[in-house]
This record gives C-alpha cells, structure tokens and sequence, in this order.
C-alpha cells in the first residue's frame, strides 16, 4: 500500500488509474471470507494415547470470525475444504487491502477537490 506522502505526490490522473487498477484486481465478492484459518492439536485425554507425548491429535482447522463485543466463533473446517477455505480468506484480507488503499486515494481526491 502506499503511503500518505506517496499519494499526495502522484497526479489526480495517477491516482484514478491505480484506483482502476485495484478495482480490476479484486477477487469476486462471493470468493470471499471473513476470518482466519486455525491450527489445533488436541488431546484426548485417553491414558496411554500417544497424544500424551507428542503434540496432539491433528492438525483439526477452525475458522475464526471475531465481531466487536462479541467472542470469537469457530467453525470446523474439514480437512478437504481446508485449501479452499485459506484461498477465500486470503481473497478477504487482499480486499480489504485494495479497500482501505481506494478510500485513501478518494480521500486524497476530495483533499483536493476534484472530481472523485
């Protein structure tokens, strides 16, 4: 992402082509997902277990949701759907990225009031 200070130093014109250009590298919103991809062991509690020694039983995938004033949910995630889940998460936190930086340069645009 670029800075402030790179922001205000590239024309309005460059501005508005990157802007274009992040908004033509956004995922499709229904390959998004909230949250992030947990790693467990767990032991089961069974005496002479070989979960006793080494790390656990695993690894068992959780996805994690956390909103404001709320506790974390998990939901389990299914070995087969683990690469899926990761990729749709992965696509979630690059939009969020791509969002954060076109409100930067529409904030910068109205800083300098042009056209947005």
């Amino acid at each position: 992402m670029t800075g402030p200070l790179d922001r205000s130093s590239k024309s309005s014109s460059a501005l508005r082509k990157r802007r274009e250009s992040l908004l033509r590298k956004l995922p499709p919103l229904d390959a998004v997902l909230r949250g992030s991809l947990i790693e467990r062991y767990k032991r089961c509690g069974k005496p002479g277990c070989k979960c006793a020694e080494g790390p656990g039983h695993g690894p068992k995938y959780y996805l994690s949701v956390s909103f404001p004033g709320e506790r974390p949910q998990m939901d389990y995630v299914p070995q087969e759907n683990v690469e899926a889940t990761r990729a749709l998460v992965a696509n979630f936190h690059a939009v969020r990225t791509a969002l954060e930086e076109v409100c930067a340069i529409n904030r910068e645009l109205l800083r300098r009031r042009e056209a947005l």
